[in-house]
């Protein structure tokens, strides 16, 4: 976290500087900024269907449980869980096999929703905050003190996020997205991100 205020802290003393106009990525410092001088490691995901969710979205991969992607994984689904907590036995086990489920967080532990996914077959879990205002809150999902170990990546996203997701999907009458995780934007300028318009930062 400092040396994300201290790279902003820069960039603002040097916009003055240079006596930058009200858009800040007008100025060829943001331009040239990628995006993990911002936000460091955090990996990404792309959404590629349906249409009305195209977007970017950033994810915070689990602390200290779970394990890693090796390689981008291209279009595969993401499936809504039933129960969508995620706690117990999944009554769409069938979909959710070889797909990265898509769960909420609450009634149970981070790592209990990712055992529960395992078990369904999931490749791995992406845990959407309960809260469907939170815009800009990460967590860092940890283990729960017991000796259960998940074998699949598990990843925390922004409820703001998880809600239009969940929600267009829904209204779609659709169970699944097809995405591609992790995306690499290392060398992607900050500018160039395409986030949902209902995300800022």
């Amino acid at each position: 976290m400092k040396s994300i205020f201290l790279k902003l802290c820069i960039l603002i003393i040097v916009c003055r500087l240079s006596r930058c106009n009200s858009d800040p990525f007008h100025n060829p410092v943001y331009n040239e900024a990628t995006i993990y001088d911002f936000i460091e490691n955090d990996p990404f995901f792309e959404i590629l269907q349906p249409e009305s969710l195209q977007y970017t979205y950033r994810l915070r991969q689990a602390k200290d449980f779970g394990t890693r992607f090796r390689y981008l994984q291209r279009g595969v689904r993401m499936v809504l869980t039933d129960p969508e907590e995620c706690c117990s036995s999944l009554h769409n086990s069938d979909s959710v096999y070889g797909a990265v489920a898509l769960v909420n967080r609450g009634q149970c532990s981070f790592v209990s929703k990712a055992i529960a996914a395992e078990e369904a077959g999931a490749m791995a879990v992406i845990v959407s905050d309960m809260n469907s205002e939170n815009d800009s809150l990460f967590l860092d999902m940890v283990a729960d003190g017991t000796e259960r170990k998940p074998n699949i990546p598990a990843y925390f996203l922004l409820g703001r996020n998880g809600h239009m997701i969940r929600q267009t999907l829904l209204s779609q009458h659709i169970e699944e997205a097809i995405i591609n995780i992790p995306v690499n934007l290392t060398d992607v300028p900050i500018i160039k991100l395409n986030q949902p318009p209902w995300i800022v930062w």
